[in-house]
């Protein structure tokens, strides 16, 4: 029978109260306080594997007493932000690796393999400086297209005009809208030209005057065909005030019998102050369609296309990859690749709609601009960079969400199968005390059934996950935390053959520094207790229960 550990818990406060040695549920921790009181030894001592911390450097290299329970008690450690691309690249794109290869140097001097994180995340990214190569968006940097209506979708005008914005001067009667023959929308200009007759019998212009710069260049295109190929004429007419000013005749613009962009760089005449754009279009029976007019500041750098914004991503997230992990190549032997590919608690890759940046200003969804395929790309160029290195893929909410970890899964074999480097896969586990046994174990056999390394990347146990103000944890809780960090490490042993053991990493040192207990969080008295250590670095009944889980004395 499976139990959810919220009735354990409840089971643990009943049975202390019974007895004070009384065997709990089955994953076989004692309930009463003696039994996590053993926290004799030091962690990496205990284990087979590496047994890890995660570390901030300030504290490391300035804190004696949080830099030695590191020193004493770990085997590895992880950087929680210093090898994070926002950390390392700068607003130019440019690297500063100052403070990471300091910290690098202060670990591997205290003897502590380094553990890489992260290559490729969707936050904590140097996002104005991608989103500035690709133009902000896909969308480009807001080009303002000053021709109102230039697709001649908004039907019908004012008035007598065939679409808003748009005057029939000669030949009303010639003109309708089309939605059979366009360029892009749905809707297109067609222009039903009989014979005879001189170009200005067919003439359709903007109504208004579009207001423009002296000196200025701007550049007008538009796309067109015709039922046959001819030449065709338009009209730059100027304005100096309310007083018109001279034409600019542009003739023998070609038509062809496909959609074709004609273009002309039009520089603004001194004291001109705004335009109109007229099409000539008679003298010669056909059917001609129009779409897309475009009148823009020819100084504004159009933006890429959809190809040329994936082939910029691409060279930058191949960049970051091979930079940084080449940097440390034989030193850092083991690397995050991508870090939470997919949504909180489906199936999804992560997209710019389903990842909002919101406010933020560090959120770059890279697959966004790539595709699945960002992920086989990002192994291939990590490879690349290190031909040893052990390289994961990572997520969190896997033991929660049968959804999520069935897609995580099945990325890392699709990842294994094209031999793209993979060699492990990582479970970050910030659990809660309510966090059901079953889901755990599912997990654990799933990943280990990859093939693949499997390390527990970012290990903690909540004991105020709803952040009640001035919870503190009691008695009850503190076993409680230690009977589920035991269950756990004992079910990752029993599950994971040693082979593929990558590792546990507890994400963070003591409760204080727990990135549970952020700044407002502490002002506000919603404090949490997650870790292995308190506030005064001393051990915990937790680590008593990963004491006993690493030395084989867990069932589960």
């Amino acid at each position: 029978m499976k139990f959810n550990s919220l009735l354990v818990y409840v089971a643990i406060a009943a049975t202390a109260v019974i007895s004070s040695c009384k065997k709990d549920s089955r994953d076989g921790a004692f309930i009463n306080t003696g039994n996590f009181n053993d926290t004799t030894g030091t962690l990496k001592s205990f284990a087979s594997f590496p047994v890890g911390l995660s570390i901030i450097y300030t504290p490391f290299t300035t804190n004696t007493r949080y830099a030695a329970l590191v020193k004493n008690e770990a085997s590895s450690v992880t950087f929680g932000n210093e090898l994070k691309n926002s950390s390392l690249v700068k607003a130019d794109g440019t690297y500063d690796f100052s403070t990471a290869d300091a910290f690098y140097a202060a670990a591997s001097n205290a003897g502590l393999e380094v553990f890489g994180h992260t290559l490729v995340w969707h936050s904590q990214q140097r996002a104005s400086y991608y989103k500035n190569l690709i133009g902000g968006n896909t969308s480009g940097p807001g080009i303002t297209n000053l021709v109102v209506n230039p697709g001649f979708e908004t039907t019908p005008g004012t008035g007598s005009d065939i679409a808003q914005g748009w005057q029939a001067l000669n030949g009303a009667s010639q003109f309708v809208i089309t939605t059979t023959n366009t360029n892009s929308g749905s809707k297109a200009l067609q222009a039903n030209v009989p014979a005879g007759g001189q170009n200005f019998n067919t003439q359709i212009i903007t109504r208004a005057q579009i207001p423009v710069t002296a000196g200025t260049t701007y550049t007008i295109s538009y796309f067109i065909k015709g039922a046959s190929a001819q030449n065709i004429q338009f009209e730059v007419r100027s304005f100096v005030g309310a007083a018109a000013g001279g034409i600019n005749y542009q003739g023998g613009k070609p038509v062809t019998t496909t959609f074709t962009k004609v273009s002309y760089n039009y520089v603004v005449p001194a004291n001109v102050t705004a335009i109109q754009l007229a099409f000539d279009l008679g003298g010669t029976a056909n059917t001609i369609y129009i779409d897309d007019v475009s009148i823009v500041d020819a100084s504004v750098i159009p933006p890429p296309s959809n190809a040329q914004v994936a082939a910029i991503v691409d060279d930058e997230m191949k960049k970051h990859i091979q930079t940084v992990a080449a940097r440390y190549a034989g030193k850092i032997k083991a690397w995050d690749v991508i870090n939470e590919p997919f949504t909180d608690g489906g199936a999804d890759l992560r997209t710019n709609a389903n990842t909002p940046a919101g406010a933020r200003t560090d959120i770059f969804v890279w697959q966004d601009y790539l595709g699945r395929g960002y992920a086989a790309k990002a192994f291939q160029y990590a490879r690349a960079a290190d031909a040893n290195a052990d390289l994961y893929m990572n997520d969190f909410n896997l033991e929660s969400s049968t959804t999520k970890l069935n897609a995580f899964v099945a990325l890392a074999n699709e990842l294994k199968a094209a031999n793209t480097g993979i060699t492990g896969v990582g479970t970050q586990l910030h659990m809660s005390l309510n966090t059901p046994y079953s889901g755990i174990i599912d997990m654990m056999q799933k990943l280990a059934s990859t093939g693949l390394k499997v390390r527990v990347s970012e290990f903690d146990i909540k004991l105020n996950p709803t952040s009640a103000i001035g919870y503190t944890p009691s008695a009850t809780d503190l076993q409680f935390q230690a009977a589920m960090y035991k269950f756990v490490i004992a079910t990752y042993i029993k599950y994971v053959p040693p082979a593929q053991r990558g590792g546990i990493t507890f994400w963070g040192v003591d409760d204080t520094s727990s990135w549970y207990n952020t700044s407002a969080n502490v002002t506000a008295n919603k404090l949490d207790y997650p870790l292995l250590f308190d506030k005064n670095y001393a051990k915990k009944p937790a680590y008593a229960g990963v004491k006993q889980a690493l030395q084989g004395k867990g069932e589960n």
